[in-house]
């Protein structure tokens, strides 16, 4: 997934197959409660909606679901999303469209020496900023450069959803992409993808070593690690929403 040679067609085929994963896991429920404890602390209307950047977004799997989220919960959002990839970026477009949700959508560099798009990542342009299913492609010094840059953009929140490496999520990634999806991208990249992952102590030190103090990592399902990060000052957002 990370090739940028990779097909377009074997591309567009791995992100249908992560979105189905993605779906039955709900693991964008780890993201959802503290922002919809954050939308509420803010007192948030759709005339101040709660502005969320996705990270990394692929096809648009986890702002969707927020989307889908906010409005069984009567939470106001407004959602943008960032991605390297141009193939990604066209998916996610058609998947938003298709939902009739309103997405913003930037290509974006994280990583890059020039990294925001107009401004994208600027200092606090957004409420809240997350990531899910990315970090774990990255080594330890990028991990940090792209935490620094979430905080950096967050006025008050980010949150991140990553694999945890461990035997079971390993056991997981063998089994489970190859009963949902026939992308043989998918089923090379989901155990790539548990192999390079961080522990729990692992990304809890790469959140300090970026500056997020006071970061706490937690377990979440399936195999999955949650950072949350508060910018110092604001008050702990009370409890999510289901």
């Amino acid at each position: 997934m990370d090739d940028p040679g990779l097909d377009p067609a074997a591309h567009g085929a791995a992100l249908r197959g992560l979105a189905r994963i993605n779906r039955l896991s709900g693991s964008w429920r780890g993201l959802w409660r503290p922002l919809a404890g954050l939308a509420r602390e803010l007192d948030c209307t759709p005339a101040r909606p709660l502005r969320v950047l996705d990270v990394a977004t692929g096809s648009a799997d986890v702002p969707l679901a927020l989307a889908a989220a906010g409005r069984r919960a009567g939470v106001a959002l407004a959602l943008s999303a960032c991605d390297l990839s141009a193939t990604a970026l066209e998916a996610a477009r058609a998947r938003a469209e298709a939902a009739g949700v309103w997405l913003e959508l930037h290509r974006c560099d994280v990583l890059g020496a020039v990294e925001d798009d107009a401004g994208l990542l600027a200092a606090s342009s957004f409420d809240a900023v997350v990531c899910s299913l990315f970090l774990h492609h990255l080594d330890p010094p990028d991990v940090r450069l792209v935490l620094e840059r979430m905080a950096r953009a967050a006025r008050h929140m980010v949150v991140v959803s990553d694999l945890a490496r461990s035997r079971r999520g390993l056991l997981l990634a063998r089994v489970v992409p190859r009963l949902l999806t026939a992308s043989a991208v998918v089923h090379t990249d989901a155990v790539l993808s548990v192999r390079g992952a961080y522990t729990r102590g692992e990304l809890l030190e790469l959140a300090h070593g970026a500056g997020l103090a006071g970061a706490l990592v937690t377990r979440a399902f399936p195999q999955r690690l949650l950072l949350t990060w508060r910018r110092a000052g604001a008050a702990a957002s009370g409890g999510g929403a289901a």
